[in-house]
């Protein structure tokens, strides 16, 4: 048998995982600090920022610090914002105006963005001051040294059939090596997971929670949009048991980003987060924005929500966690730039002065990033009891300033799903919730699909890994109705007639359709399915989201 062929190596003085606004500000930071340090960024997505998704409205503080020039150079989306609304809709036909908008919501002096947009244009920043910047390299798992800690990643082959067998373009991935790891990968990132779980890092923490953002951007008739206008909402279509809500921002040239979020500890087994959403648009008080309009653009990613108590330890030997990787969104604000910027700059500057990963985990938490985590830590798990007790609690602790001393606690998301009985049904369910016909684009998943503009070669090994397929069609069918079917934007999740097998079904996975937002490896209630990275390059291709 011949022995492998060995693997090209590139080395460098620290290799960071993940061209995102937390991995970017580190690379950049750290060239500021230390010019002559040998530093690269490797990005699983074609181009950078064509994976990146979110709202987005941006705090500029830590950009102004990173970059204090940034706004005679503006990325190409960003635009103030002007206004701030805060609506409940108490069904699917009316709509209120809270007389307040909720501090947290406050945006004066903060701008509406793409994040992808912003990306892609602090790439040349970086490289302007030397970093090493790699699209289309995705790091599949990490290497680690002879004493146990991390000492970089592995690029994965390209070429390779869905048989495992080479094809004709084959290309062994390369070994990249350093000693020091920045994890950049957002949330669940894929070798964050491993490392958490290997190190054990969030022995210590509540298990992290997440939601599903689902984001569109439309074109509609010129004079309906009021650039830098933001505005939210909370309510239908979700019932008051059910974590979620709405943002829709005014963008320039007559566009307008609307998306939905819905919490991911959701007990309803029936629900579809996509289908929510799309009722969302239907309503009579956000229709008329975008009917005549065309869609453009449209994506979904999850969202790390658990905040201060779920945030795991972050470090490692030989690797850090940063920005999503280590869960530092703020719910409340609905933002997540700002901390993973910050906390790139915290940890570049860390390793600068310690030129190893010790003691990050104490700086982070000695820094505005964990106070600011701290103060909201209680808001979002207060929305377990419901909307309206939720809503009283985020109300007192931000009178308090979050000084309440007891901390509430998380749980696993995918544990909160309740079993449901054969005779219920989505139909029954969707009459429940008041569901309306709707009208808008897209028609249905597969089509929202075409508009992520997402690509695998259909001849790639899948990287959606259930460990054990019968489970869906015999104990998932029966308890939960097969919940992947529904919490999965993109309709990777199908169960189809095979009269072949015993149970006359199997399920059938369309990995091509994946939008990679992690969503079946969060949510699946069993825990069988694990998202691996796919071949590099592979997965959407967002425009301006």
């Amino acid at each position: 048998m011949s022995e492998p062929t060995p693997r090209d190596v590139m080395e460098y003085d620290v290799v960071t995982v993940g061209a995102g606004p937390a991995g970017l500000a580190f690379a950049i930071r750290l060239k500021q600090l230390k010019p002559d340090i040998r530093v690269c960024v490797i990005e699983k997505a074609s181009t950078i920022g064509a994976q990146i998704l979110s709202g987005a409205v941006i705090e500029p503080q830590p950009l102004n610090e990173l970059l204090p020039e940034w706004g005679k150079n503006p990325p190409p989306i960003c635009v103030p914002v002007t206004e701030d609304e805060f609506w409940f809709l108490p069904d699917q036909a009316r709509a209120i105006k809270s007389p307040i908008t909720p501090p947290q919501m406050h945006n004066h002096g903060n701008f509406i963005v793409s994040l992808g947009a912003l990306c892609a244009w602090l790439a040349p920043q970086a490289e302007a001051l030397g970093v090493e910047i790699y699209p289309g390299f995705a790091a599949s798992e990490p290497l680690f040294g002879d004493g146990g800690a991390v000492c970089g990643v592995r690029i994965g082959d390209m070429g390779v059939a869905k048989d495992g067998k080479h094809k004709p373009g084959y290309t062994q991935g390369i070994d990249i090596l350093a000693p020091i790891t920045i994890l950049a990968e957002g949330c669940r990132g894929h070798l964050s997971k491993q490392l958490i779980a290997k190190y054990q890092l969030d022995a210590d923490s509540d298990p992290q929670t997440y939601g599903i953002g689902i984001k569109e951007l439309w074109q509609v008739p010129a004079g309906r949009t009021t650039p830098g206008k933001v505005m939210h909402t909370v309510g239908w279509p979700m019932d008051n048991a059910t974590y979620g809500g709405s943002f829709l921002y005014h963008l320039d040239n007559d566009r307008i980003a609307i998306g939905f979020v819905t919490g991911l500890d959701y007990s309803d087994a029936l629900l579809s987060p996509f289908e929510a959403f799309q009722q969302l648009k239907n309503h009579p008080h956000i229709k008329p924005l975008l009917d005549g309009g065309s869609l453009v653009s449209a994506g979904a990613r999850a969202i790390v929500e658990g905040g201060y108590q779920s945030l795991p330890k972050v470090e490692m030997p030989g690797a850090m966690l940063i920005g999503d990787s280590a869960g530092l969104l703020n719910v409340p604000k609905i933002k997540g730039t700002h901390q993973a910027i910050r906390s790139g700059m915290l940890a570049a500057e860390h390793v600068v002065a310690a030129n190893s990963p010790t003691g990050w985990d104490a700086k982070l938490r000695g820094s505005a990033v964990m106070s600011e985590l701290k103060k909201v830590r209680n808001i979002r798990p207060g929305f377990n009891k419901g909307l309206w007790l939720g809503l009283a609690n985020a109300g007192w602790e931000t009178l308090t300033l979050g000084l309440s001393p007891w901390t509430l606690k998380n749980h696993a998301d995918w544990s909160s799903l309740k079993k449901v009985a054969p005779s219920e049904t989505v139909a029954e369910d969707q009459k429940r919730l008041g569901y309306i016909e709707r009208t808008l684009a897209p028609r249905d998943r597969l089509a929202s699909v075409y508009f992520a503009a997402t690509e695998h070669d259909e001849d790639q090994p899948v990287h959606l890994h259930v460990a054990d397929t019968d489970v869906c069609v015999t104990k998932c069918a029966s308890e939960y109705q097969n919940p992947c079917t529904r919490f999965c934007p993109a309709g990777v999740y199908e169960i189809v007639a095979d009269e072949s097998t015993q149970a006359g079904k199997r399920l059938q996975i369309n990995a091509a359709n994946c939008v990679h937002c992690k969503t079946c490896d969060i949510k699946d209630p069993y825990q069988i399915i694990t998202w691996v990275t796919p071949e590099g390059g592979s997965g959407p291709n967002y425009q301006n989201l």
